[in-house]
């Protein structure tokens, strides 16, 4: 079986993942989460400066342990543009930070566009790839998960327009409103991401690479109880766990990589080290790996001595844990390099394009 795909997102991919074909790329786009934390360090309103400031920092000092960065068009790349290594990819996000709840049921949830934001705009930005976060629960309203279809698609169309790869995060959440990190969640968190993998690998949403939560939480798996993480409940066993993943790489059609969720990093780690030895192509990772810097600011030496030892060793802890991942190319997807073909569009390929 060969898999044809266009020159332009053949290349970009590539400009993703290591030469091994491995994704170790890092997450900074985070806006919301990261006016919080700053004015919980300060105590006062973070400003914009402030915002833009510590994401220029964790770029400048993080990004070269990376394959690529993940950022936003608001507060991280006007200011990180030139922090960001040549040889390390760019993905640019495209919804807005958080969600909206208009037009949809109460604990529902739905994206948003960023403002006078496009897929025109971020090629021009040098983007490799745009990246979407929705909030999905395959058991919430039809107006909620429609309007989360009907967004993926929309995006999905857009970048194949411009020949620009589509990375799609899905974050599950509860619809009572409560805490996902609680027993009876976590009980319902395998059936809830494998769904969504289903449903979002379907052609229709023309997605590339997947940005999947890990499918289970170690918090409450029994054989992690003497690990800090562990909440003191089991919900299912390590090797239950195991099978969640190999079920999910059963079912998706396209190379996916672990997100981190906030995770502290000895969680991220087991969870990266066992999706990588059941078919995940590496990971897409921010708090996890930095978080502990915010609560530095406004103190600069701080900030950029905490993010020079622990942070990079958490990095390079986290790129030791993928070894064994799956290579994007050889997700059966695509069944190795031999089986790529480029869609040259006809004898007129060069001229098309």
């Amino acid at each position: 079986m060969s898999v044809t795909i266009s020159g332009g997102k053949l290349r970009r991919i590539t400009r993703l993942a290591g030469l091994d074909g491995r994704f170790r790329m890092m997450a900074i786009d985070q806006r919301g989460s990261m006016e919080q934390a700053i004015q919980s360090a300060t105590g006062e309103e973070a400003a914009y400066e402030q915002v833009a400031k510590m994401k220029t920092m964790i770029t400048k000092i993080l990004s070269p342990n990376s394959t690529a960065v993940l950022t936003d068009p608001i507060f991280g790349y006007p200011y990180s543009v030139m922090d960001v290594p040549r040889d390390v990819g760019l993905l640019l996000a495209f919804e807005e930070s958080g969600y909206v709840d208009d037009g949809v049921g109460e604990n529902e949830r739905a994206s948003v566009q960023i403002a006078n934001w496009n897929i025109e705009k971020a090629i021009r930005s040098g983007a490799d790839a745009i990246k979407l976060l929705i909030y999905y629960h395959p058991d919430a309203s039809p107006s909620a998960c429609n309007h989360q279809k009907d967004f993926t698609k929309y995006v999905g169309e857009q970048c194949q327009k411009y020949d620009l790869p589509f990375l799609l995060e899905f974050v599950c959440y509860s619809l009572d409103g409560e805490s996902t990190n609680t027993l009876e969640f976590a009980s319902q968190k395998p059936d809830l991401v494998i769904r969504s993998v289903e449903e979002f690998t379907k052609p229709q949403y023309k997605v590339d690479i997947l940005k999947v939560e890990f499918p289970a939480n170690l918090k409450f798996v029994e054989e992690y109880k003497d690990r800090d993480f562990y909440m003191g409940a089991p919900a299912y066993t390590l090797g239950e766990v195991e099978e969640f993943c190999r079920d999910l790489d059963a079912k998706s059609t396209l190379p996916w990589v672990i997100l981190s969720a906030g995770v502290d990093i000895e969680e991220f780690i087991e969870n990266v080290k066992i999706s990588s030895a059941h078919g995940a192509s590496g990971f897409l990772c921010g708090r996890a790996i930095w978080k502990d810097a915010v609560p530095l600011y406004p103190n600069e030496d701080a900030v950029a001595e905490f993010l020079r030892g622990e942070a990079s060793v958490n990095f390079k802890n986290s790129n030791i844990a993928v070894s064994n991942a799956t290579p994007w190319f050889d997700h059966k997807s695509f069944g190795g390099l031999k089986n790529i073909d480029l869609d040259k569009k006809g004898s007129n390929w060069y001229e098309i394009y």
